[in-house]
């Protein structure tokens, strides 16, 4: 299973529809079989759905993130954790732990996980 992180200098980056840059990461079970990062190569909100897609992406984390990019990228069947900080580390190993809904890893004022 694949799953992206939009991240910025190795953390969640605040806003995800000005990310950019991914971090992939394939997970078999509860552990990471491989990881790499892709740049976007454009700012349009429809390409960086469909770049996720084409990725074979099934849940993407992220920090705050528009209800229009949100539309587009749940559109493509991927699940969305939005509303995520902290270190891209730190939120894999939470993400492996099921435990998302720390508030060490929920953006102040956003709803929890």
């Amino acid at each position: 299973m694949r799953l992206a992180l939009a991240v910025w200098e190795n953390r969640v980056s605040p806003v995800a529809d000005s990310a950019g840059q991914l971090l992939l990461v394939d997970i078999g079970n509860t552990s990471i079989l491989g990881r790499r990062y892709e740049r976007f190569q454009q700012d349009s909100l429809f390409y960086r759905a469909r770049r996720l897609a084409d990725l074979n992406t099934k849940i993407f984390i992220c920090g705050a993130v528009s209800d229009f990019f949100r539309s587009l990228i749940e559109g493509y069947g991927i699940r969305i954790i939005p509303f995520i900080r902290g270190n891209a580390d730190d939120v894999l190993q939470a993400y492996l732990a099921q435990s998302l809904s720390n508030p060490r890893f929920v953006m102040v004022g956003c709803p929890a996980v």
